[in-house]
């Protein structure tokens, strides 16, 4: 991913030295949403709203992997048979948990809001992070919220569609956050906006695809000891220096927080 002066024999650090008001620095900041901002996966928290807060076999056994959104599909319409309504999705998204230290970090971003340019890429759904991050007092933190298209149909049944189609082999057939990411920044750069880093929030193995197109200018932030955190140290492993974003695991986002705090700091 080319950015700022990328490309050009100058590091980004430096634009808009000598310049009469050079603007501060700004960065752009990737959440994933579950068990990154949740803790929790959102389409298995849902699962309580149903009978016996459980799923008859044969759905269950529906899965394919690679072809998660369809299955979430089918359950969806397994729950929307059952009568479950927009208010019991409501309720069960509005209660998950946040991450340990994620209002933490919300926080600081908020002192901070002028520095940070904030995007949310998921693979749950629009309707259940809004309610969530509603909930959770943080939805205006973000500048935009890439997810699944969803809705209630005139029956009332909560409906979910794919995000887009790729080309990747290693993504659900649904979304490429890799895709989504790259063609954010390119739009980003159309408007004149460029950034200095690239820091990046996950925990699952489509995190670790938009990571690793990262830049050694940039910030990977694993939950330690999920699979994007796996798949990085396997990276780099098997291929030392492949993985170029420097990499700061975490058990909680306080740890994130104080991070960008000290990397503030360094700017001053």
């Amino acid at each position: 991913m080319k950015r700022c002066c990328e490309g050009v024999g100058l590091p980004c650090l430096f634009k808009g030295v000598g310049m009469a008001s050079p603007r501060p620095p700004r960065y752009l900041l990737v959440f994933d949403f579950d068990e990154t901002i949740i803790n929790e996966n959102s389409d298995e928290s849902i699962v309580r709203a149903a009978p016996g807060q459980a799923l008859p076999e044969h759905i269950r056994q529906s899965f394919r992997e690679g072809f998660y959104n369809e299955y979430m599909q089918r359950v969806l319409t397994y729950m929307g048979d059952q009568g479950v309504t927009m208010g019991d999705f409501k309720a069960v998204y509005e209660n998950i948990p946040l991450s340990p230290g994620m209002p933490e970090l919300f926080q600081f971003l908020s002192k901070h809001h002028e520095l940070f340019e904030i995007i949310l890429i998921s693979d749950a759904n629009m309707f259940g992070i809004e309610c969530k991050l509603r909930a959770a007092g943080s939805y205006s933190l973000f500048r935009k919220v890439f997810s699944n298209p969803s809705s209630f149909d005139k029956r009332g049944y909560f409906t979910l569609g794919p995000y887009h189609s790729h080309k990747c082999l290693d993504c659900p057939a649904n979304m490429c956050k890799r895709k989504i990411l790259t063609e954010y920044l390119a739009e980003r750069a159309q408007e004149e906006v460029e950034f200095e880093r690239v820091l990046y929030v996950g925990d699952g193995a489509n995190d670790f695809c938009p990571s690793a197109a990262l830049t050694a200018a940039d910030v990977a932030f694993p939950r330690q000891g999920y699979p994007m955190h796996r798949m990085a140290q396997e990276m780099e492993r098997k291929q030392p220096g492949a993985f170029q974003a420097t990499l700061v695991p975490w058990e909680s986002a306080a740890e994130v927080a104080r991070y960008l705090q000290e990397l503030l700091k360094k700017k001053c």
